[in-house]
């Protein structure tokens, strides 16, 4: 119905009314509306079957229930609030479930905490429709509590966590071939995923984790995707062309290519005004800068070798560099070109990461976190890892620092090895453990969302990416370690 509904308007050349005008006036819009309300309620009892979803779930058969971006979920709520979902009616709906472990034991519960069904996983039923409460228990697993509205028939695969885990498990999904890195958007809408093996970039709704688009490259894959902090232009970064292409992310089409004059570009860097962009070529061992504007490479930076990790000062008046080849951090002094050395460790640098006052880089060969203090350049060891670190991120407080690990290497970089991967979370104010996540088969891209309430991270030879909720900084250093130690047991194939 619409609410704009359209009353008769009083004759206006009188200046009064008489009292038999005005009762028959006040009379006549009384019957109207109590015609409207009972034609509203009479609409709203007739939207059977489908009613309206007040938690709408994700649409992808692998994106978990109570998601923190749905923004409804209530994973601690026994029931229901009656809210207007108690005026509709709904017609039972088909609901297949299954988890990872299988075996679980699952509840469903009516408004009032009614038990509706109750049985073992997987299981495929005819459930009452509307509001519901499902719980879901498992012997090894942390139970889990949460709400649907279901309004269709529905797949669901649900993700149970082991036992101890503060991160909890909200969806996985697909991607093309080498996920090498995720990113999210600055708005949180979207996930990008970076193909080394396909042939470009693929795009998925950070929501119902369904794919967007898939935004060709060429005949190569992408290493590294960033945005600009409005979040209109990203730039995808491709090895075997030396290139950085500008896209469009309103219509997902590339703009143009820039040529970095270099050999084999990896890890890429925006300057704080964004007017100059950063590429570090693995093979030139050096760093392009390229003016945006014009699109023109201004000069090449000599720097250590095999550049990989690069960070750039809030101020712009100097880059960082991670070096891989014997693990190495420089920073260049970007008035003069220069590049000094501040630690060599004999290991291979990969990645970097800053809050403005400290630098993390991790170390792949030696399994290690350093920390570089921005305001002295002062460099110390700041944490230990798992087998071969790979990407870091920070959250946005800057107070935990995620590492995903790769595991111990297969025969090859593109076979799976003995070791599943993981992903730790790290307390920079202290470098304990706060929680271990172990993953698929090797553990590569990773990144925090902009607003710090989502993890996701790729399974490099899975093709897959998986999300996490984040839980706040207080739960995480309240939570005794989480599964810092006994993922540690799970690791070994």
């Amino acid at each position: 119905m619409d609410d704009r509904a359209s009353f008769p308007q009083v004759d206006r050349t009188n200046t009064y009314q008489t009292r038999g005008a005005r009762r028959r006036r006040q009379a006549w819009v009384a019957l109207l509306g109590a015609t409207l309300t009972l034609a509203t309620v009479l609409l709203v009892w007739g939207t059977a079957p489908g009613g309206r979803t007040a938690d709408p779930l994700p649409g992808a058969a692998t994106s978990l229930l109570g998601s923190p971006t749905e923004g409804g979920a209530d994973t601690d709520a026994p029931g229901l609030p009656a809210g207007p979902d108690r005026l509709l009616v709904y017609q039972p709906h088909e609901l297949k479930l299954d988890t990872t472990p299988t075996g679980a034991t699952a509840r469903l519960r009516l408004l009032d905490g009614t038990v509706a069904w109750e049985g073992p996983t997987p299981a495929t039923i005819e459930a009452p429709g509307g509001p519901l409460v499902l719980e879901v228990a498992h012997d090894s697993c942390n139970p889990l509590s949460t709400r649907l509205t279901l309004d269709r028939d529905r797949s669901l695969e649900l993700y149970l966590d082991p036992q101890g885990l503060l991160h909890r498990s909200i969806g996985r999904f697909a991607t093309g071939s080498n996920p090498k890195q995720v990113a999210f958007t600055p708005d949180n809408r979207e996930i990008w995923a970076s193909l080394l093996g396909g042939s470009g970039v693929q795009v998925f709704d950070a929501v119902t984790l369904e794919k967007l688009a898939d935004i060709d490259l060429g005949d190569h894959g992408s290493v590294e995707v960033i945005f600009t902090r409005d979040g209109a232009t990203a730039f995808a970064s491709q090895m075997e062309s030396a290139s950085v292409f500008e896209i469009d992310r309103a219509t997902r089409t590339v703009r143009r290519r820039l040529r970095t004059e270099g050999v084999w570009t990896k890890i890429i860097a925006l300057s704080p005004d964004e007017r100059t962009l950063y590429a570090a070529n693995w093979s030139s061992d050096d760093v392009s800068e390229i003016d945006l504007p014009t699109g023109s490479v201004r000069r090449r930076l000599p720097t250590v070798r095999t550049p990989r990790g690069l960070y750039v000062t809030p101020d712009g008046s100097s880059l960082y560099v991670a070096g891989f080849e014997n693990g190495d951090i420089a920073r260049i002094d970007l008035t003069t070109g220069e590049s000094t050395t501040l630690i060599t460790t004999g290991g291979a640098m990969r990645h970097l990461v800053g809050d403005g006052r400290f630098l993390y880089a991790d170390d792949m060969a030696l399994d290690k976190v350093y920390v570089v203090n921005l305001s002295t350049d002062e460099v110390r060891e700041f944490a230990q890892t798992n087998e071969k670190p790979n990407t870091i991120d920070l959250t946005p407080d800057g107070r935990v620092l995620y590492v995903s690990n790769r595991g111990e290497n297969g025969a090859s970089y593109y076979l799976p090895g003995p070791e599943w991967g993981s992903v730790v979370a790290i307390d920079t104010a202290t470098g304990a453990v706060l929680d271990g996540i172990v993953g698929g088969n090797q553990c590569t891209g990773l990144d925090v969302s902009p607003d710090g309430r989502t993890l996701a991270f790729s399974d490099f030879l899975d093709n897959r990416v998986r999300l996490y909720a984040i839980p706040d900084y207080e739960t995480l250093v309240a939570g005794a370690g989480g599964r810092a130690v006994a993922h540690l047991a799970d690791i070994r194939k």
